[in-house]
């Protein structure tokens, strides 16, 4: 399985073990003897797209929930065995998952695993830490509903999803959160945690025939037989027309737009295309294009770049930017302009060579640390793009020409159906 002389390159399917458990658990382990410790990450088939429309959170705080005490472990027992260790263990709640992430020395590898199986399994909600995250998750959404920046991004996603699952943030509204109990958070762990459909990457100071075996040994028990199937995700379509909505955010000396359309999934053919596009758009050097005229040319916003964010359902392309309320307009002319131009021819050939020697070259610096293997494995994963995609990925990046990125873009990108955001004061 393993090739010490292929340790340190692109992994691969020759040397990532890759096993889907009788329980439902896919395991993907690879060895780096650089330092004594590994690390994993994985996810939980379950997250906020199950989550009530009032109760929405829900997801949220049941992850944020499972270290604060188990049948076995109190919150403090739980803490102090990590941090005697010197490890690490942590969950968070996302929109179709739940994920976790470890580190420890390899020697303690048995044990974060058994606490991994224990708080994914067992957790016993005590009453006086629900409410105690709740304090911090109500914390965390007032503190969100003052940030220009997130409350753009907010309604952003309300635009352009509209009635789709993705138009709902995944921490909820105060409202909702307060209608959490501690019942809804037992209740969904019982119905929706559970082995099935659980990634688990592991890399690290260890054999991976010798991590499957203590993979079995802790995790291979685990049983949940009402686990409920996965939620469907429903039919999206993009906008028709442009939409536009500020929101109020008093007090502020800026104004934050997050503007834009939707983008392709991951797994799509047109990602790479449009992500090397997005990069010539408003990522690459001083970002891009959007940010030379909007930010260096025009001095209308202190930061403007593009971002491309795309998952196992659809994606969107944002153009973010940071202005003084006063030149909120002019900004989103500007950004409209420059979409249009994009649109209108292909990208300059040296534009995209030095968009794909940008990308080719970061991959193995992305790739040098046994959490980033464990981060780009699941996604491998996740998305199903096959073991070998990495040793593929140069000539992939080589082969997107400009013509296959502007055919990609207009799919997606339509200056006149932006859906366009901004939040700050009243302009």
């Amino acid at each position: 399985m393993s090739n010490p002389s292929r340790r340190n390159t692109l992994p691969g399917a020759d040397d990532t073990l890759r096993a889907v458990l009788p329980n439902g658990i896919t395991l993907l382990a690879r060895a780096n003897h650089n330092s004594p410790s590994v690390v994993f990450h994985g996810y939980l088939d379950t997250g906020a797209l199950r989550d009530p429309q009032e109760k929405l959170g829900l997801a949220d705080f049941t992850a944020a929930m499972l270290t604060r005490g188990t049948r076995t472990r109190s919150f403090h027992q739980f803490f102090d065995l990590l941090e005697s260790s010197g490890a690490s263990l942590g969950f968070s709640g996302n929109i179709h998952t739940t994920g976790f992430n470890g580190r420890a020395l390899t020697e303690d590898l048995p044990m974060l695993l058994a606490l991994l199986r224990e708080t994914c399994e067992t957790p016993t909600f005590p009453v006086d830490y629900v409410e105690k995250m709740r304090a911090q998750l109500l914390t965390g959404l007032a503190l969100r509903s003052q940030d220009t920046s997130d409350m753009a991004s907010l309604t952003f996603d309300q635009l352009l999803f509209r009635e789709h699952p993705y138009a709902r943030p995944e921490d909820g509204y105060p409202e909702t959160v307060t209608r959490i109990s501690r019942d809804d958070l037992a209740t969904y762990h019982a119905d929706h945690y559970g082995p099935r459909g659980m990634v688990l990457v592991i890399v690290g100071d260890v054999e991976p025939t010798r991590t499957l075996d203590l993979v079995v040994a802790a995790l291979g028990g685990w049983q949940n037989p009402h686990q409920s199937l996965p939620a469907a995700l429903p039919e999206f379509t993009p906008p028709g027309e442009e939409s536009r909505q500020h929101a109020l955010v008093e007090g502020m000396v800026q104004s934050d737009i997050v503007m834009g359309g939707s983008g392709p999934t991951r797994k799509s053919a047109d990602h790479l295309p449009v992500s090397l596009g997005n990069n010539v758009l408003g990522q690459f050097g001083m970002y891009g294009r959007i940010g030379e005229v909007v930010r260096e040319r025009s001095g209308l916003a202190y930061y403007a770049y593009t971002r491309l964010n795309s998952g196992v359902g659809p994606g969107s392309w944002e153009v973010s930017a940071g202005v003084n309320p006063a030149n909120v307009e002019k900004t989103i002319q500007l950004v409209k302009q420059e979409i249009a131009k994009y649109l209108n021819e292909p990208v300059d050939t040296e534009e995209l060579s030095d968009s794909q020697a940008n990308y080719i070259g970061r991959l193995p610096l992305a790739l040098e640390s046994n959490s980033g293997v464990a981060s780009a494995l699941l996604s491998l994963e996740r998305y199903q793009l096959g073991l070998d995609y990495y040793r593929e990925y140069a000539g992939l990046i080589r082969a997107v020409t400009p013509e296959m990125i502007l055919e990609a873009s207009r799919r997606y990108l339509d200056p006149q159906m932006l859906a366009i955001a901004s939040a700050g004061p009243a302009g």
